[in-house]
């Protein structure tokens, strides 16, 4: 259940492995229009980097193309196949070859297509391995599923974590999502669904509001003028650092320093 009580949608983790950039492209389109976000999209271009996606984004599906520089597909899926028995492995490829079929059985392929193929064809098999997983997921063990819920959770307050350290070490530049997102090596999309479901507002309104604290503290050290507390907290423009100092608090820098009641140090 989501926290406003409506059904959570079930996610699944699917790698593309496609030498051809337009291939990918028109392969993730069919998927996103079909699944929408029920499908979490990985890329790879060659074979090592779709052993290393699989690995690392733990993917339940994976499409591969069977010829790729490096290791081509077939090997890839061998690999995958060791470390991951339940990834549902499909090929996509130019080959009718019988010797690729024959290598494609023993990885236990869920199925075999040959470019150019419908987009229905492709959907149809998609929606065999979703139906797969779904399958397998309910005839788990209670006390599996809360331990990969357990880690889902780890991971996600690990990404939390990672982002917080992300922004209060850069928050002094000019920095914005996209760069927080690419960091963190997460595509822009999901990195800012995830900003705003773990962080309950939007990328912007969390920098803006951060760098006002910060600003409070330079404040108290009237040594330092406006515009240096400004360009320090990642403002190069004195008075746009104003107007978000007062949308935030409600008065302007100066009239919050005015404002501050100076102890005297007893110790002098």
């Amino acid at each position: 259940m989501g926290k406003d009580g409506s059904l959570s949608v079930e996610k699944y983790r699917i790698l593309i492995a496609d030498d051809e950039p337009i291939e990918r492209m028109v392969v993730s389109k069919a998927i996103r229009n079909h699944f929408g976000d029920q499908m979490e999209i990985w890329q790879a271009v060659n074979g090592r980097e779709a052993i290393e996606l699989c690995r690392d984004k733990q993917c339940q599906i994976a499409l591969l193309d069977i010829s790729m520089p490096g290791i081509d597909g077939l090997e890839a899926a061998e690999i995958i196949r060791r470390e991951n028995q339940n990834c549902s492995i499909i090929f996509l490829t130019a080959y009718d070859e019988f010797d690729f079929a024959k290598r494609a059985i023993r990885v236990q392929a869920l199925d075999y297509l040959l470019k150019p193929g419908s987009r229905e064809e492709l959907i149809a098999v998609l929606e065999e391995a979703v139906a797969g997983l779904r399958c397998e997921r309910r005839s788990r063990p209670t006390a599996v599923q809360q331990e990969d819920e357990r880690q889902e959770l780890v991971k996600n307050q690990v990404l939390v974590n990672r982002t917080r350290d992300y922004i209060e070490t850069h928050y002094m530049e000019d920095i914005c999502l996209q760069d927080a997102a690419a960091a963190l090596h997460y595509s822009d999309v999901y990195f800012c669904k995830f900003f705003k479901q773990n962080f309950e507002k939007n990328f912007i309104g969390y920098l803006s509001e951060l760098r006002v604290e910060k600003a409070k503290e330079l404040l108290r050290d009237l040594t330092i003028n406006i515009k240096d507390v400004s360009r320090r907290v990642g403002y190069h423009d004195s008075g746009y650092f104003t107007k978000v100092f007062k949308r935030i608090t409600g008065v302007t820098p100066s009239e919050y320093r005015s404002g501050l009641t100076v102890v005297p140090d007893s110790g002098r």
